[in-house]
C-alpha cells in the first residue's frame, strides 16, 4: 500500500514516493550547484524535517549524504576520464573546498583523489582518434557576435 502525500488545496494527492523521486532527480541533475536539503524538500513539496525523515526511510541515506555520494561518484569518474586537476574536479562537482573534498573522497574511496587517479591510465589514452583531430574538434568556432547578427538579418 502506498502512502499519500498530504492534500494541498486543490491538488490531488500523489504517492509520497513520487515526491521523493522528484527531489532525488533534482539532486542527480543539479549536484554541482549549491543545493540544500531545503531546496530538495521544496521540490518534493514537503517540509524539510518530514522530507529528511521520509527520504532516509525510502533511500537508506539522508538527503545530504545522497547529494555528497552523487558528487563523489561524479568526481571519481572525472578523475578517471579527464586530466583536470583535483581542484578543477572538486569545483566541477560542487564541493566547497579542496580540503573537505579530499577528506570526503578519501573516507569513501580509501585513498586520496591523486592516488585514485594514479590507479587508472592517463585520460589521453582513452581518446580513440589522433590528438590533433581531438584538439581541432574542441577548438572554439571563430565567430563574433557581429557575424551572428549579420547572418540573422540576411
Amino acid at each position: 500500500m502506498c502512502q499519500l502525500a498530504p492534500y494541498r488545496g486543490g491538488v490531488t494527492a500523489q504517492p509520497l514516493s513520487r515526491h521523493l523521486l522528484r527531489a532525488r532527480d533534482l539532486a542527480d541533475a543539479r549536484y554541482a550547484e549549491e543545493l540544500t536539503v531545503a531546496d530538495m524538500a521544496r521540490a518534493a513539496g514537503l517540509s524539510p524535517s518530514y522530507f529528511s525523515t521520509a527520504f532516509k526511510r525510502a533511500f537508506g541515506e539522508s538527503p545530504h549524504q545522497y547529494l555528497l555520494t552523487r558528487r563523489l561518484e561524479r568526481a571519481a569518474t572525472l578523475l578517471r576520464v579527464t586530466d583536470w586537476s583535483v581542484a578543477d574536479v572538486c569545483f566541477a562537482v560542487g564541493a566547497g573546498s579542496v580540503g573537505s573534498f579530499t577528506a570526503s573522497f578519501s573516507r569513501v574511496y580509501g585513498c586520496s583523489p591523486t592516488a585514485y587517479r594514479r590507479r587508472w591510465p592517463p585520460a589521453a589514452r582513452l581518446v580513440r582518434i589522433p590528438q590533433c583531430v581531438a584538439m581541432a574538434y574542441a577548438r572554439p568556432q571563430n565567430r563574433t557576435f557581429r557575424e551572428d547578427a549579420g547572418q540573422a538579418r540576411s
